[in-house]
């Protein structure tokens, strides 16, 4: 029980990280609002009764679709360059201005271009957070719960997503904007509480500070109890070697090791599965796809169920992350989406052909375990796994390319995703989702390595 409880999140020593996760992850929560937003509204502005004074174009819908992705590659250069130079809190501030105007732009929007433009701010946002956030959760927290802790991002995103479902379902179009812009306001002034962590401010030989911010997150108020002095003195010696290593410039060499080499390659894998298996794109356009099965039950009903099932699978993934392990949890996925969307496509296929009107039920059902298994994984541990990946001196700079990858193949599959659902069918889009997964799943089996309990600060 005593070990249970030093690992636990509900552990007094390690409160305020808990606090600290789940303030940062309030523009998470909104980003998941954003998100949630699109697909019940696409429905409406494509309809007779539009809340818009303009219609809409399948080829606009795919464009409004992947502005995320061109915005999200935005918000991770920007924070790429500004992460290291000018810390993670300033990042972390940075985040809510490109949010609240994401609401204004929607709410003002007279064309297609306004609501491209919060789209656009939708992804920087997004971006910009999954490059920042992973790195100060990480260097804040304790190894025992910095799985779980970092899996609480897209756990947020997730609970975001099913009351954008909701709210862009139920309230009226113009309704949704006065309510999602008190997000970023509570974001920043929350955050107006927390310090800076105590691994940057050693790096920027701010002794004092760190102690002070190491004190906090640790919940000690006066004097450190002689097990955090050591722990933080082995951190402090830890930063100074990692210091004296990087007074050699990182060069492409640093890029190009066997270790970095294997860590790209695992991280161009893990996008690629993320994306390639639809995941995120069934997400975005969850009316969209139950329009397309046939499933007779409510398209929007439907929508929010899948949401709330999200929610359970993130939330599955955050107790076993760091008992289970990260490994065990994509290998799972994996081979679950694989299985369910080629269930799925065949559903489809012969619904085509023979009257399943009986089983009209059964497309919600395979999305719901698609979408449960993808959270427990692929998208639950995503972000956990690709920080972890890289060897400490390239991990700030080798997570940025990463993620400007993964925002690359963000873009270019919520492009695709529409014109596939067009062109090739449901029946097709969906075996392709699950060949992705399944190969991805082959990949994992054979080369990913387990990364629970990493160091941060040391390979």
């Amino acid at each position: 029980m005593a070990k249970f409880m030093q690992n636990s999140l509900l552990n007094p020593k390690t409160r305020y990280q808990l606090l600290a996760t789940i303030i940062v992850n309030i523009i998470t929560f909104a980003h998941g609002v954003g998100i949630g937003w699109l697909s019940p509204t696409l429905t409406k502005i494509q309809g007779p009764d539009s809340p818009l004074d303009f219609q809409v174009t399948i080829d606009e819908i795919s464009w409004l679709g992947s502005m995320l992705g061109l915005g999200s590659l935005c918000g991770n250069l920007t924070i790429a360059f500004l992460l290291e130079r000018m810390g993670r809190k300033f990042c972390i501030y940075l985040l809510a201005g490109p949010y609240a105007c994401l609401w204004i732009l929607t709410y003002c929007a007279t064309n297609v271009g306004f609501l491209y433009a919060a789209r656009f701010l939708c992804g920087f946002t997004g971006g910009a957070c999954y490059v920042v956030l992973p790195i100060y959760i990480s260097e804040m927290a304790n190894s025992s719960i910095r799985g779980s802790l970092t899996s609480m991002m897209m756990l947020s995103v997730n609970l975001g997503i099913v009351v954008g479902y909701i709210m862009s379902t139920y309230l009226a179009y113009h309704i949704v904007p006065f309510l999602a812009i008190i997000l970023p306001i509570a974001y920043f002034a929350a955050n107006l509480f927390l310090p800076e962590t105590a691994p940057y401010l050693l790096k920027k030989s701010r002794l004092t500070a760190a102690e002070a911010s190491y004190k906090y997150y640790q919940n000690q108020r006066v004097d450190m109890e002689e097990a955090s002095k050591a722990s933080f003195e082995e951190l402090r010696l830890a930063v100074d070697a990692q210091k004296t290593q990087n007074k050699i410039a990182l060069t492409y060499r640093d890029l190009i090791t066997r270790p970095a080499l294997k860590a790209f390659a695992a991280s161009v894998v893990l996008s690629l599965g993320y994306q390639c298996s639809g995941i995120f794109s069934f997400i975005n356009y969850m009316s969209d796809i139950f329009n397309a099965s046939g499933a007779l039950l409510d398209v929007n009903t439907s929508t929010i169920i899948t949401g709330i099932v999200q929610i359970v699978g993130c939330y599955t993934s955050t107790i076993f992350v760091d008992t289970l392990g990260r490994r065990i949890l994509m290998l799972i996925s994996t081979l679950g989406v694989g299985l369910s969307c080629i269930a799925f496509g065949c559903f489809t296929y012969y619904a085509q052909i023979y009257d399943l009107s009986h089983l009209d039920w059964l497309p919600l059902v395979l999305m719901m375990v698609i979408i449960y298994v993808g959270n427990i994984g692929l998208i639950g541990c995503f972000f956990v796994v690709l920080v972890e990946l890289f060897p400490v001196k390239i991990r700030s700079v080798a997570t940025s390319i990463s993620v400007v990858f993964l925002s690359l193949m963000i873009f270019c599959t919520l492009k695709l995703f529409p014109l596939m659902l067009h062109y090739w069918g449901i029946s097709v889009t969906m075996w392709f989702s699950a060949a992705s997964s399944l190969l991805t799943f082959v990949y994992f089996l054979l080369f990913l390595q387990e990364t629970k309990g990493k160091s941060m600060v040391v390979d």
